[in-house]
């Protein structure tokens, strides 16, 4: 459980798992009083991901019980006891989802005001003295701390968005737009960021039209499709599912779809890409794709497999192609993220679901029976906010 502190007074209302049969239902818990640097946020949309169900269930073997998911995991970065499942947690995939609006301010607060449309993703917490924070990428501090399942500065353990309320600190908190709805601004908190700075790192927000492809139509997927067309290139969607092929191109916009199973398309489209970023999570081989990729062209990683990538050496070197890894954003990088969003009007495809909803929502997210994000409505409020 929790550490008893002297300032958790709080009594907020949640829902979390209480034992690895995953089952989530209504939790009371305490929260810390909003300190001279915090922000109070009357939470109003969660988003869920596949990580909230590898927690409830302690399939990682690290849940600290009851969890109350609605976010990432702890981090230990730099312990000789990482485990390749937990790096797995870690990654891109797994972030969070926070948004609402700020209710109190700390004294040493200027950044935010009551009343402020913000959003809380993966970080809560980070050493702010390492060579990463002082150069605004906290995101790579050996001793992060995430919004769920964590240890916050002060001992006690972090409980996430499945729930009304929550305190959180002004440097991990981002503005959310004034046009973007509050429950489809949500997942960009966690897939938005994540393809968002591999995309910005290859320059592809302010070059010239680039052909770029995106293995994987999903949560992660869909958003980069949509980033993609909003700069204006030319966009394939590379997936194992012939039946995606209509939704890529007309619901989303995509120019061209390759089924990588498909030998014939995928020798068709040898060296047509400068650019691909891989969002799938599942145990696929790098070589197919690479041969898709022009001379000199890149292939992002941000999907998480569990088992090792496999990745054949001739497709790198007589392509002189390379291979890089991505994982979330700085809170710099985020707001930066936001706001093109906001610019463009970018938001993410979802289902909201209600509180007792939840357990269904989860169990059709392992599934993937969702296109292409769920969305918890926790104070059942319109999204025209």
């Amino acid at each position: 459980m929790a550490q008893t502190t002297p300032n958790h007074t709080q009594t907020v209302s949640g829902w979390a798992a209480h034992d690895s049969s995953g089952v989530i239902t209504p939790y009371t818990f305490k929260r810390r009083e909003n300190g001279i640097n915090d922000v109070t946020i009357d939470i109003l949309y969660c988003g869920m991901c596949h990580t909230d169900i590898h927690h409830v269930k302690n399939e990682w073997g690290i849940t600290m019980y009851p969890v109350v998911p609605g976010y990432t995991c702890k981090s230990t970065y730099g312990s000789p006891h990482l485990t390749a499942q937990f790096l797995h947690s870690l990654l891109p995939l797994k972030m969070h989802e926070i948004t609402g609006l700020i209710t109190k301010v700390g004294s040493n607060v200027t950044k935010f005001k009551i009343g402020d449309k913000v959003g809380v993703g993966c970080l809560a917490a980070s050493c702010l003295e390492c060579e990463f924070c002082k150069d605004s990428q906290e995101n790579y501090c050996d001793q992060i701390q995430f919004t769920y399942n964590g240890i916050f500065w002060d001992g006690s353990i972090t409980y996430g968005g499945y729930s009304k309320m929550l305190v959180a600190d002004q440097r991990y908190v981002v503005f959310v737009p004034e046009n973007l709805p509050m429950d489809a601004a949500a997942p960009l908190l966690c897939a938005g960021i994540t393809v968002y700075c591999p995309m910005k790192d290859h320059n592809l927000f302010e070059s010239q039209k680039k052909n770029i492809g995106v293995v994987g139509l999903g949560g992660l997927g869909h958003v980069a499709v949509k980033f993609g067309k909003a700069f204006g290139h030319h966009v394939t969607v590379i997936s194992t599912s012939p039946s995606k092929e209509k939704e890529a191109r007309e619901r989303l916009g995509a120019d061209d779809f390759i089924v990588s199973t498909d030998a014939g398309q995928m020798q068709s489209r040898k060296r047509t890409l400068d650019f691909i970023l891989d969002t799938v999570s599942a145990h696929h081989s790098l070589g197919p794709t690479l041969e898709l990729l022009k001379v000199n062209g890149t292939l992002v990683i941000v999907g998480a497999p569990d088992k090792p990538i496999a990745l054949p050496s001739f497709p790198l070197i007589f392509g002189k192609r390379a291979v890089k890894g991505s994982m979330t954003g700085s809170m710099k990088e985020t707001q930066e993220m936001m706001d093109l969003c906001g610019k463009h009007n970018i938001i993410c495809d979802i289902e909201t679901v209600t509180p007792n909803e939840i357990n269904d929502a989860l169990d059709r997210l392992k599934k993937n029976d969702i296109k292409y994000r769920f969305v918890i409505d926790i104070a059942g409020k319109s999204s025209n906010l």
